[in-house]
């Protein structure tokens, strides 16, 4: 039984491709055939790089996953593997040669090349995603933040090539410099002609006598950056914000990816969030409930004055408009609802408790001191 890529490389199944990319670099500079005097290091350095070919690759991998080592090698062998394929008589196929996932443009992908994908095209890089927390209050007002990442980026000492600009070279072997390989298949079709990008070379036609000591022969170096984001007035837990250009680097001279930035909004101590809306909880006395009076209120915009209507009963809510959250785009403020609790003293002089007394006399009600007067006062409401 082959050896599993995962195995091969050293790596955990949910290893991030930043780690598998560095476990093959590792590989690389231990087994690369023209620095080590392992008698097995050029089949060990074959088998290092197959394994990052796949598991650097997002749709080969998910395949790999699901088919398992030794199904994934027959497909691949048949040509099955590049894009989301089930190949000849695969899950869906059912025998049908036009049944596959991909159904007849697979079938032609699978006889004729891949759909003429060339290897050594501009490739977009990858996008990378990372994630920030804000406060409640930057998510309110909006802010310029700087924050640091490590990345991806082109090798400085080779410019991404993965050998230094001397190194010897010598024509492919596998492919005789054509950077792909051509073979007869017999399918249900008949006999037809397959080209498939050379895996000695990886389609390069060019085979080179030294790696890079940077970066293994990978073109790429894990490095910080460090990048500065703005981040809206009015945006939610949760949201992603993307930075065009600041991803992965590109192959053969593609565009880089973009990098994708999801926003956590901390947890506020007092106001509670919903959606463009906030809500907060008020403490008011006994009196100020029952007779009324003007109170402050805080805002994520400083305190401001709201009414209590006479009589307001504690779990009452009153709404202020345009005192929420900034809404995107510029469309003005959600409101800032106001739950009232009404506070129970737990202490009270003489003076207080005789006038509670005597106004609970006033509205007919016996009242047994002794027993607790706030008690039986709350109670009654």
């Amino acid at each position: 039984m082959s050896e599993d890529f995962y195995d091969a490389l050293g790596v955990s199944r949910d290893a991030s491709e930043e780690e598998i990319q560095e476990a093959y670099r590792e590989m690389a500079r231990e087994y690369h055939p023209d620095v080590s005097d392992d008698p097995d290091a050029e089949e060990k350095f074959k088998k290092a790089k197959k394994a990052k070919e796949v598991l650097t690759d997002d749709e080969k991998r998910r395949m790999y996953d699901q088919m398992g080592h030794e199904r994934f090698e027959q497909a691949e062998k048949r040509g099955a593997t590049d894009g989301d394929r089930g190949g000849m008589g695969g899950t869906g196929g059912q025998g049908n040669p036009f049944g596959g996932v991909g159904g007849m443009n697979d079938i032609f992908d699978q006889f004729f090349g891949g759909g003429g994908r060339d290897r050594n095209a501009p490739r977009q890089g990858q996008d990378l995603r990372t994630r920030m927390t804000v406060s409640l209050e930057a998510a309110y007002e909006g802010i310029t933040r700087d924050f640091s990442l490590t990345r991806p980026e082109g090798c400085p000492d080779c410019d991404g090539a993965g050998h230094p600009p001397d190194a010897d070279s010598q024509t492919c072997p596998e492919c005789n410099g054509q950077g792909q390989t051509t073979r007869v298949q017999q399918t249900p079709l008949g006999r037809v002609q397959q080209t498939q990008t050379c895996r000695r070379c990886e389609g390069d036609g060019i085979l080179y006598e030294e790696t890079c000591d940077t970066c293994g022969g990978d073109g790429r170096v894990q490095r910080e950056a460090t990048l500065q984001v703005d981040v809206p007035a009015g945006i939610e837990d949760g949201q992603t914000l993307r930075m065009s250009g600041e991803g992965a680097p590109g192959e053969n001279n593609g565009p880089n990816g973009d990098l994708l930035i999801e926003v956590r909004v901390e947890p506020h101590p007092d106001f509670e969030r919903d959606g463009d809306d906030l809500r907060f909880d008020a403490a008011v006395s006994f009196p100020q409930a029952v007779f009324g009076d003007t109170i402050e209120v805080p805002t994520l915009d400083g305190d401001v004055e709201m009414e209590l209507d006479a009589g307001t009963q504690s779990g009452e809510t009153f709404r202020l408009q345009g005192k929420g959250m900034p809404r995107l785009r510029g469309r003005g403020h959600g409101d800032l609802y106001v739950t009232v609790q009404v506070v129970t003293p737990s202490d009270l002089n003489e003076e207080q408790r005789e006038a509670l007394q005597a106004f609970a006399e006033a509205g007919g009600e016996e009242v047994d001191v002794d027993e607790g007067f706030f008690e039986k006062i709350t109670g009654s409401f």
